[in-house]
């Protein structure tokens, strides 16, 4: 019987090496080909079902039929290519194959083949709808949910116009951080592009002292204004001339073809100072470049949220440099998914009601819709970012309600500031996939 102990307690022994008789040996029997077909091919299927589970991520649905989805989108496409929201839709049986432009380009072009398309703002979306009714060919909207029309800038930006009694931080800002969110004083704002102003001189504060840019370090002889993607195919620069144009006019807007270009004349040198627009202005403003190029640009409230809470995700910090104007005239942006066939009618369905995709529109920093009530559920953004030390926007309701002109005269302002081309499909179908 074995004691227990170390190695050096135990007595060495020499013991002979012992020989292992087995069974006599005996020739393996000849394989049938199916017996070695077999093996192999139920280790492809398996093998099969491991990769289709993995891509899905659904294991009771290995072998479902994916649908694809044709669709054009401007830039709610940043919803549709998170992989995420990828992976949810390949769960319900979909896949979005995107064409990507402009809305104003979504509602200018043909959409033959396609299944959905899904503008930035309500305006392009009632060119399309209206279009469609006419053609005898009706399209169901769903709004899943609203994006703001925000201008990105710098902090260091944002604290001039400060200091300029051009801005003030919104409310909400926690003790010891600085603020991420400023209220933009339009008229003001505007009043200095009129001017001329320049960033290095943006006149004196309350004090008398002399306000530029220089004060933090930057030299910008440039004009103070904010910079817009294509007009002629951007939602975003096509309500971003609504707001200054309610603003500059007033609170007033046109009610003729002659008024809208009267006012679109009035403002235009306001809005084309920019230079040369480009396509998308959020992929410059968080670039390594962006304060350089285009120190004020308007974009939509989720794409800077996106890019903080990827920041937040990625360093365990926010990007502090980067923050928010809003306007004090604002509008609320409607993005609409129109589903031109019934698989964009599913698609749309599913995109306002399944609980995962809305939560995950959220995490992209949209404000999501209640399916019940209709009302985007912004409480519930604050409390997503609260929770991952992201400061939220804290609003007043006493902002001044912006309100666009009438569809066809906002596209002759639109025509008229941009030099564009009449809103009308072209005559042959527009990008395929």
């Amino acid at each position: 019987m074995a004691t227990h102990g170390s190695d050096s307690d135990r007595p060495r022994q020499s013991r002979e090496p012992r020989l292992k008789v087995g069974a006599p040996a005996v020739a393996p029997a000849r394989r049938s080909p199916a017996r070695k077909v077999l093996p192999r091919a139920v280790a492809a299927v398996t093998a099969l079902c491991a990769i289709v589970v993995l891509v899905q991520g659904h294991a009771a649905l290995p072998f479902q039929r994916i649908v694809t989805i044709e669709a054009k989108m401007a830039s709610k496409a940043d919803f549709f290519e998170d992989p995420e929201v990828r992976r949810l839709l390949v769960r319900h049986g979909y896949r979005v194959r995107l064409t990507r432009m402009g809305s104003r380009g979504i509602a200018t072009q043909r959409y033959d083949g396609y299944d959905i398309v899904f503008p930035s703002g309500q305006p392009a979306a009632d060119l399309i709808t209206s279009r469609r009714a006419a053609e005898g060919h009706p399209a169901t909207t769903y709004r899943p949910f609203v994006s703001p029309i925000v201008l990105g800038t710098y902090r260091e930006y944002a604290e001039t116009l400060r200091e300029a009694g051009i801005a003030t931080p919104l409310p909400g800002v926690p003790a010891g951080a600085k603020p991420m969110y400023y209220s933009l004083d339009m008229r003001k704002f505007l009043g200095a592009s009129a001017a001329g102003r320049r960033w290095d001189d943006l006149g004196t504060d309350r004090r008398g002292r002399p306000v530029g840019i220089g004060r933090h370090g930057i030299h910008n002889g440039n004009k103070v204004l904010a910079q817009t993607s294509d007009i002629c195919q951007a939602n975003s620069a096509g309500t971003y001339l609504g707001l200054v144009s309610y603003v500059w006019n007033h609170q007033d807007i046109p009610q003729t073809q002659a008024e809208a270009t009267r006012f679109a004349e009035r403002i235009r040198l306001l809005l084309n100072d920019q230079g040369m627009p480009s396509s998308e202005k959020n992929e410059t403003y968080v670039s390594a470049e962006g304060k350089s190029i285009s120190p004020i640009a308007v974009i939509y409230e989720h794409q800077f949220l996106a890019h903080q809470i990827a920041a937040r995700s990625a360093t365990g910090h926010v990007d502090t440099e980067r923050v928010l104007l809003y306007p004090s005239a604002r509008f609320v942006t409607e993005p609409q998914l129109i589903a031109l066939t019934p698989r964009g009618d599913a698609l749309g369905e599913l995109i306002t009601r399944d609980p995962a995709l809305q939560r995950r529109a959220m995490e992209l920093g949209f404000r999501v819709r209640d399916a019940q009530g209709g009302a985007a559920t912004s409480d519930a953004l604050t409390h997503f970012l609260t929770e991952r030390g992201i400061q939220a926007p804290v609003l007043s309701d006493d902002d001044t309600k912006a309100v666009l002109p009438r569809l066809d005269l906002l596209e002759r302002m639109i025509e008229t500031v941009g030099d564009c081309p009449p809103a009308a499909p072209a005559a042959s179908p527009g990008e395929t996939s």
